[in-house]
């Protein structure tokens, strides 16, 4: 499947409640070839209305982190989530939805061809790294699955609501930078 025609049939999605719901589906934005990919767990309230992922307070943050170590979602990387559309309330996204969801970004993930995965916090890391990671402990390590190196660093949101997290954060930046001078090709190129 080509990436458009697979962000075609996710814009249509109706697998589970939540498309009762939302008013965008947030597919995810970047460059279908990135090296690098961010996921996180949904979208909030300001990614439903625009159908972007990270555009509010938390992207703003995100982006400083990204171009910290020369990364952009305009060029080098590609941002998704777990389930492509809004929780209410923007709980935590319920294993059914979030089952409903994967295919997408499994396919997403196929498609890319990422050599590193970073998940933004707890609900992406236990989705994909495994069910009891703690991203408080074990932020900034990598894991290797399938060839594929798996990092998870705190989510965004996290960070604005304890800001004395935000240097254990830029460590997994840090960490992620060398990490793509190991094992990408065109990141940095």
């Amino acid at each position: 499947m080509e990436f458009e025609a697979l962000r075609q049939q996710c814009l249509a999605c109706t697998r589970c409640p939540l498309c009762e719901t939302r008013t965008h589906v947030v597919f995810g934005m970047g460059a279908p070839d990135a090296e690098v990919l961010f996921v996180g767990e949904g979208p909030g309230q300001n990614e439903d209305e625009q159908g972007l992922p990270f555009v509010g307070r938390s992207g703003k943050l995100l982006d400083q982190y990204l171009d910290a170590v020369d990364l952009s979602r305009a060029s080098n990387v590609f941002i998704a989530n777990i389930v492509k559309c809004r929780p209410p309330q923007n709980r935590d996204p319920l294993p059914e939805e979030r089952a409903a969801c994967m295919p997408w970004l499994k396919e997403q993930i196929a498609l890319i061809r990422p050599k590193i995965v970073v998940c933004l916090g707890r609900i992406a890391a236990q989705q994909l790294i495994r069910p009891d990671f703690s991203v408080t402990r074990e932020h900034g390590q990598f894991f290797e699955q399938e060839g594929v190196w798996y990092m998870a660093t705190l989510h965004p949101a996290a960070l604005l609501r304890n800001p004395r997290q935000k240097p254990d954060a830029f460590g997994d930046f840090v960490a992620l930078r060398q990490k793509i001078t190991e094992v990408c090709t065109h990141t940095y190129g």
